[in-house]
């Protein structure tokens, strides 16, 4: 006889929707990210391409296709690499100062420190405050009546009746400069704690028994061991910091040259605020060539970016690796304890062997 098949058992609804449960739910569960970032980040993305290509009518939606004649027209205009100079300018005026100051304010908060809670809490206000806010109030320390020029009209640095700040394009800078610092300073020094908390106390234990003092300390184990922290740090400094906008736009708030045009001279014209100008601003409804000056100046970010990179990298392993010296004085010491592991042991030097080690 041959033995009966069994019939195939039926899986029941519940245990078909588990299944599905488990293939699909992932995917549900991350989707609201992939339709958010198709909205408003991959569509404008693919639009601002086709604006770039086209002589574009705000007012209509529509345009004629011109090709790369946007980004030859653009490449031609001495305004935008005036606003490339300017944002380099002020990128690095700001730079340097806020890294500076962003490490000495983490290493003093990473101290045993009173009221731990309201330091830290207290360097964040600046970040709060609003970047056009913060502006305003610059723009007037900075100007004819402030703080800061009739302090310097009294020590005699300045003879213009009207503010250096709004007319020389070297301290124009400076001043914008001053106003990311204050903004960002507390933001990327919160960075550096989170960081310097997380290096081993023994390190500084052993530095203390070793003699070396604070400042050693600092510069001997805190920034050898915070080096991946900066080099994120220094990276979103850079892509922010070469993105000025507000202070730029709101630095003029007196009237000086224009509310918002970057000066009469194009003092402080950044690139970003040449994009604003030429799209949106009182300058002229050209948003092919704005659209062609974001792609032109995303590739220079891009191509910044990455030479800050590999640069902060390679000096980040150089500090790493070690010296002439080190190296000689390691092949010597090895070649020491292989000749010493060769030498023949004499019958005097070998071990005495007791009785009761024996057993």
């Amino acid at each position: 006889m041959t033995p009966l098949t069994p019939a195939p058992r039926r899986v029941g609804f519940s245990r078909k929707l588990s299944r599905w449960d488990i293939k699909v739910s992932p995917y549900l569960y991350i989707s609201p990210f992939f339709l958010s970032f198709a909205v408003f980040g991959f569509f404008p993305i693919i639009f601002n391409i086709w604006v770039a290509l086209h002589e574009w009518d705000r007012r209509l939606g529509q345009g004629e296709f011109v090709g790369l004649d946007n980004f030859a027209w653009v490449l031609n205009q001495p305004a935008f690499w005036t606003s490339l100079q300017n944002t380099f300018s002020i990128f690095v005026l700001a730079l340097v100062p806020q890294l500076i100051l962003s490490l000495l304010i983490a290493a003093i908060l990473d101290q045993n420190l009173r009221t731990k809670t309201f330091w830290r809490m207290s360097i964040l206000i600046p970040f709060v405050v609003m970047p056009v806010a913060s502006a305003m109030i610059f723009s007037q320390v900075f100007g004819q009546f402030g703080l800061v020029t009739p302090l310097l009209h009294d020590l005699g640095w300045f003879t213009d009746v009207d503010s250096p700040f709004f007319h020389n394009r070297f301290l124009s800078h400076v001043a914008i400069a001053t106003m990311i610092v204050f903004r960002w300073t507390g933001y990327n020094a919160l960075i550096f704690l989170a960081a310097m908390q997380a290096v081993p106390r023994d390190l500084y234990e052993a530095a203390t028994i070793d003699g070396a003092g604070r400042a050693r300390q600092f510069f001997s184990v805190t920034i050898p061991s915070i080096r991946p922290t900066m080099i994120f740090v220094i990276l979103t400094m850079t892509i922010g910091g070469l993105q000025v906008f507000d202070e730029a736009r709101v630095f003029d708030g007196s009237g000086s040259g224009g509310t918002g045009q970057g000066g009469s001279d194009d003092q402080w014209l950044t690139t970003v605020l040449y994009l604003f100008n030429l799209g949106f601003g009182d300058w002229q409804d050209r948003m092919g060539q704005a659209a062609a000056v974001a792609w032109l100046f995303a590739l220079v970010i891009i191509v910044f970016t990455l030479l800050n990179f590999f640069l902060t990298r390679a000096i980040a392993d150089s500090g790493s690796r070690p010296t002439r010296a080190s190296r000689a004085a390691a092949k010597k010491l090895v070649a020491q304890v292989r000749a010493e592991a060769n030498a023949p042991t004499t019958h005097a030097e070998r071990p005495t062997v007791t009785e009761g080690s024996e057993r």
